[in-house]
């Protein structure tokens, strides 16, 4: 429980989590509007495909510039921008007239998502400096991961149902209203950090390599690893990579230095956050696409046999603040990583002809992996110091974004075998990550 004699930080909390809630349910409530948007706004599959994917990958691309000016001019300031960004584009979106608006829109969403999310973060390391009372707040700030997103498609399909889809962005003005409130009253502000001259060719080079990788994966889940799309934006992405190392070396004032990766908690809890979301978001697909597929579930049935997955997330990443507060964090992101892989064990057994419990308790204990989320979290900002708390969350955020990213993509693509479709290939790779994220935990929390 955390300890704090203010109501000051327990309010800032709300308001963090307020903000992380719009963030995930946005990433998930989409889809299941997708069919009342084409109803209404018309558009070809690919058009669908990126009023999806244009969120996402605004918000993996923005992270690391957002986290940077966050250090460099105050967290709350750009968290407070990027909720007013996310509740103007929310409006946007559900006034967009035909589909490129609407996709301009959704990016605009992802940028003010990309300005909150690690700069929300940021004010929770500031907020509770007490490492228990810390742990604590992550647990219940990595709980509301899970409930955003378990409420997406079951939000999504009521409002849609009742209201229209344009309900599903309208829904956020108010969080982000709320949140606002919260922050600009009881959030203190994490000092600016003195700085030279703003790195603006690494913003530049350095957002543009994010965009270009994030985009080719995600389109290399719809369109395949050999359409020109996806190879030519991943190949652009790539090629800009040792461009922006070669900047940052030499950059007077880098916006991502180098020797942030010198301290083995950091660089080891990033690694664990990118093998996290390849998991967890590859697994999600292939789950969702493999009940609907040779089992023959409807959407509907498939999202509620899906459903103790997500709940388990958010029990699992609630009680991790507890378990880091006693235990460190250690325990926690062990007990996580140890969960999904025997989750992964439990599916790899499966076949067309398993019996659907079997696959619904793997999936569910698959969902415990959560104990390791605020853990890492954890783990990660203690390896960085207060002063670029914006930045640290930033990379991790980008890593976990770009994992889940590839994740969706690389287990998506192996779950054809042959001519029929299995969870072997895609589990068994489940469970290789797992052992390597668990290796990269124990080196990031064994004293030097």
């Amino acid at each position: 429980m955390i300890r704090s004699t203010s109501a000051a930080p327990r309010l800032a909390l709300v308001a963090a989590c307020l903000g992380f809630f719009v963030i995930q349910l946005d990433a998930t409530v989409v889809n299941v509007a997708l069919d009342a948007i084409r109803a209404d706004l018309g558009g070809e599959l690919a058009d669908q495909q990126w009023i999806v994917a244009s969120y996402t990958v605004a918000l993996a691309a923005g992270m690391l510039t957002a986290g940077s000016m966050g250090d460099r001019f105050g967290s709350r300031r750009v968290c407070l921008l990027g909720l007013a960004v996310f509740a103007l584009a929310s409006v946007a979106c559900a006034a967009a007239p035909d589909v490129p608006a609407l996709i301009a829109a959704r990016t605009l969403q992802g940028i003010g998502a990309a300005a909150l999310l690690p700069c929300s973060l940021a004010l929770i390391v500031q907020q509770f400096p007490d490492p228990r009372d810390r742990a604590h707040a992550l647990g219940v700030w990595g709980g509301v991961s899970g409930v955003g997103m378990a409420s997406g498609p079951v939000l999504g399909g009521l409002l849609v149902a009742v209201a229209g889809w344009p309900a599903i962005f309208l829904v956020n003005v108010p969080v982000c209203v709320a949140a606002l409130v919260l922050i600009r009253r009881f959030a203190a502000e994490s000092p600016p950090r003195q700085a030279g001259p703003l790195d603006l060719p690494g913003l530049v080079v350095g957002t543009t390599a994010l965009a270009g990788i994030a985009g080719g994966l995600i389109e290399a889940g719809h369109r395949g690893w050999t359409h020109p799309l996806p190879l030519t934006l991943m190949l652009g992405g790539l090629l800009l990579v040792p461009i922006f190392v070669r900047g940052e070396r030499h950059a007077r004032e880098p916006m991502l230095p180098l020797s942030l990766f010198t301290s083995r908690p950091f660089s080891a809890g990033t690694g664990v956050g990118f093998l996290f979301n390849f998991c967890l978001y590859g697994n999600l697909l292939c789950l969702s696409v493999y009940l609907q597929g040779p089992l023959g579930q409807s959407a509907f049935a498939a999202g509620m046999q899906i459903f103790p997955l997500t709940v388990a997330i958010c029990i699992g990443a609630a009680l991790s603040g507890r378990l880091t507060g006693r235990f460190g964090p250690r325990v926690p992101m062990l007990v996580g990583l140890g969960a999904g892989a025997a989750g992964a064990s439990l599916l790899l057994a499966t076949g067309p002809s398993a019996p659907l419990p079997l696959i619904v308790t793997g999936a569910s204990v698959l969902g415990f992996c959560s104990f390791a989320m605020p853990a890492m979290t954890s783990v990660v900002m203690s390896g960085i110091g207060a002063a670029r708390a914006g930045l640290g969350s930033g990379v991790l955020n980008t890593a976990r974004q770009a994992g889940g990213a590839l994740g969706a993509a690389v287990l998506g693509s192996l779950l054809v075998v042959g001519s029929g479709m299995s969870l072997v290939v895609p589990m068994a790779v489940t469970i290789a990550a797992y052992a390597a994220a668990i290796g990269l935990t124990l080196l990031a929390t064994t004293e030097p």
